[in-house]
């Protein structure tokens, strides 16, 4: 009896791999999150909507597109936010004015992009070695729709989460070799946000020719499909390419925009855009170098910093858009990467901060730190991973180089 009660009441330590325990152990934390994360911010924050509302421009555009009345019909000096979109752009997203009202259309616009989200992360959580099953997957959820991009993508209903997909896919398709295929996908991403273009560079280094036509050729033929078709498209070239061309000195956290509203002096200007643009080029250059040896690191980083270029140094850049640095974060699991080390991190949470600075006793401070924050953290991710690339070339390279056959 007595060693029946000491059975009950005591047992030996439970015994295990300490590796397998806590990766359970993970992944008991992180669904959870990473559930609970998801349905909040597609169910809560994306359906209560915000002041600022990217998707009724666009769906009005569409509807007049599909009403066959001018598409351009906006008055720019006034309205905002503007329908930017080309003629191409305007035919691809055409079927969403077939829906009868901006609400009935919003709730599936959101939630699209929510999945393409999701999928990009699965896709990238593959990509860098790991299985869905493995924690790192939730963990990345969690943190991803914590963050300031994807949070403000659905709740202003924006298109980035469709992009954020389209870039994965270029990425995976440049690596498997269909080069077609993946100048295809660039160039549906360059004719929605030709802020893609500059990516057609990685292809040209590879001197993958199909790809590069593909990127160039499918913008080109959807706008020359698209012009006659769309009503009004000669206003896209009178009114809105002039209107592309202003600085605008709100929601504009590129350097340009920084500048402006700073008042600063145009040398000054001038000084920090070479300075930035000398860095990206050293950054792009020195990761060239694994181009062949270490194809996931250049692209995921190369593209990062081409995204994180045209952020700061074109005339609009919106913090949002810093969700495209996400599969170069995912080299941080890789052996060698410049996410390995604390600069590139300290950018990339200047860029992807969901913290909001505006304060009641100090409302223009907060203000324009919240704006400008992601301005800081592109220039530092760039000079970082520009850094970390000529820390290696000094050091003889802790990437081992080898050349397929």
């Amino acid at each position: 009896m007595i060693s029946r009660l000491d059975s009950v009441w005591t047992a030996p330590a439970p015994v295990g791999d300490r590796h397998e325990a806590a990766l359970r152990g993970l992944r008991a934390v992180a669904w959870p999150l990473a559930v609970l994360l998801v349905f909040h911010r597609v169910f809560v924050l994306a359906r209560a909507g915000h002041a600022t509302d990217d998707f009724t421009t666009v769906w009005s555009a569409a509807r007049r597109f599909v009403e066959r009345v001018p598409v351009y019909s906006e008055i720019y000096e006034h309205v905002d936010p503007h329908y930017l979109y080309n003629p191409g752009a305007t035919l691809l997203l055409s079927p969403l004015g077939l829906l009868p009202s901006v609400d009935a259309a919003r709730p599936f616009f959101v939630l699209f992009n929510a999945l393409c989200i999701i999928a990009a992360l699965a896709w990238l959580t593959r990509l860098s070695g790991h299985s869905l099953s493995h924690p790192v997957f939730p963990a990345v959820l969690a943190l991803a729709f914590l963050t300031e991009a994807v949070t403000n993508t659905l709740v202003f209903s924006n298109i980035n989460g469709v992009l954020l997909l389209a870039l994965v896919a270029f990425i995976a398709l440049s690596m498997s070799e269909k080069n077609v295929a993946a100048g295809v996908v660039l160039g549906l991403a360059v004719v929605v946000k030709p802020m893609f273009a500059p990516l057609l560079v990685l292809p040209l280094m590879r001197l993958r020719w199909a790809s590069v036509a593909a990127g160039i050729a499918v913008p080109v033929l959807l706008n020359l499909v698209a012009w006659p078709l769309t009503p009004g498209a000669r206003d896209y070239i009178d009114v809105v390419v002039p209107y592309l061309g202003i600085t605008r000195d709100y929601a504009n956290s590129s350097l340009a925009g920084f500048a402006v509203y700073f008042g600063m002096p145009g040398w000054a200007h001038a000084l920090l855009f070479v300075l930035a643009a000398a860095a990206v080029a050293v950054a792009l250059l020195g990761l060239a170098r694994w181009r062949i040896s270490d194809e996931w690191l250049w692209l995921t980083v190369s593209s990062g910093v081409l995204i994180a270029g045209v952020c700061l140094l074109s005339s609009l850049g919106q913090a949002y858009y810093s969700m495209m640095l996400f599969p170069a974060l995912f080299t941080v699991l890789h052996r060698a990467s410049p996410m390995h080390t604390w600069p590139a991190w300290l950018g990339a949470v200047f860029c992807l901060s969901p913290l909001h600075f505006v304060l009641d006793d100090e409302p223009l401070l907060g203000r324009w730190l919240t704006t400008f924050l992601p301005t800081l953290g592109w220039a530092v991710f760039i000079v970082a991973v520009a850094a970390w690339v000529l820390s290696v070339q000094t050091n003889s390279a802790p990437i081992k180089e080898e050349t397929r056959s």
